[in-house]
């Protein structure tokens, strides 16, 4: 399936490619199950944190899910634990593929870090499921790409430890050897944002074009930008924590103190603020809270622990 073709990369940042060490074998009677919508979160979404989780919606009566079933589980045994299946009967279970907008079966969509990354709809080739795996799961003997990776992970390791400058170099000494390499090049921008040049980070990162500037490392860094924008617009946080003590349902003033401490750094605080509109009113903003915790998830990435620990309760809330 191509990046237009698939009708989740609008949504959830095109295609993904994730380390095959994401958790290693696991024993083949593990590999395939069924779950529920009670199950759902223990064996979806906390299980794509260890690794790559394929989920099939399906239903009895539905004819090409039962040429797929056979097809896609011999490919992820032979997988040999790179990624798990799990299948969910829609008509049993109508509310997961209802919110993920499942309109036609069978549909297969992947998850990794507990969020949907990438899918396909109908009885596909076996050559196709292959291919779709080596997208979410990473082909097999990528080493290839074992420096970059590394050196990758060291700026981000400096980056994280406050040495701007350290990061820096590591990133341009890396888009010296590959000036379009999009994790380096969001890297130099995160620098300069957090150096205060958000205006150097946008005129890098504003003139990319083609998969460059669709990859989601830059598209988070442009989002968060964009985010940094509204924020200066929002007023002042000591203002909006006032109209909070006065009334804690203010959901329009905690909406934008949740924003602002998003830019300024405090991502629990964010997070919290999001969190408690959802749990007062879900059609607030027409389900604006749990839409911008979204976004905030997109810059913060799937392993901040941040993104971790409101993910938790974000699911606690959707489906308790």
């Amino acid at each position: 399936m191509s990046a237009g073709d698939n009708p989740y990369a609008s949504s959830y940042g095109g295609q993904m490619n994730v380390s095959a060490s994401f958790g290693g074998a696991a024993p083949a009677d593990d590999l395939i199950k069924d779950t529920t919508t009670a199950n759902f979160s223990r064996d979806v979404l906390e299980a794509s944190r260890q690794q790559p989780v394929l989920v099939d919606f399906w239903a009895p009566w539905c004819g090409p899910c039962k040429q797929l079933q056979p097809i896609i589980e011999k490919v992820v045994r032979e997988s040999a634990g790179r990624v798990k299946l799990v299948k969910l009967n829609i008509d049993d279970h109508p509310s997961i593929p209802g919110q993920l907008g499942i309109q036609s079966i069978p549909a297969v969509v992947a998850f990794v870090g507990g969020r949907p990354v990438d899918g396909f709809m109908g009885a596909v080739p076996e050559s196709q499921i292959r291919d779709f795996i080596d997208k979410v799961a990473g082909p097999a003997g990528a080493d290839e790409k074992a420096e970059t990776e590394a050196l990758l992970a060291e700026a981000k390791t400096l980056f994280d430890a406050g040495d701007l400058a350290g990061a820096a170099d590591l990133y341009g000494a890396l888009l010296q050897a590959d000036p379009e390499n999009p994790q380096a090049l969001a890297g130099i921008a995160e620098c300069m944002i957090a150096a205060g040049q958000p205006e150097n980070a946008r005129q890098i990162l504003g003139n990319l074009q083609g998969p460059v500037a669709a990859d989601p490392a830059v598209a988070a860094v442009l989002k968060k930008l964009d985010q940094i924008e509204e924020a200066r617009k929002l007023g002042d946080p000591a203002a909006l924590e006032q109209a909070l003590a006065l009334d804690p349902d203010d959901h329009a003033a905690r909406l934008k103190l949740a924003k602002i401490r998003n830019v300024e750094g405090d991502r629990q605080a964010a997070a919290d603020h999001l969190l408690f509109i959802m749990k007062r009113d879900r059609a607030f903003d027409d389900d604006g809270a749990r839409r911008e915790l979204l976004q905030f998830f997109d810059v913060w990435g799937p392993k901040d622990p941040a993104t971790i620990a409101a993910r938790r309760k974000l699911s606690s809330i959707l489906f308790s």
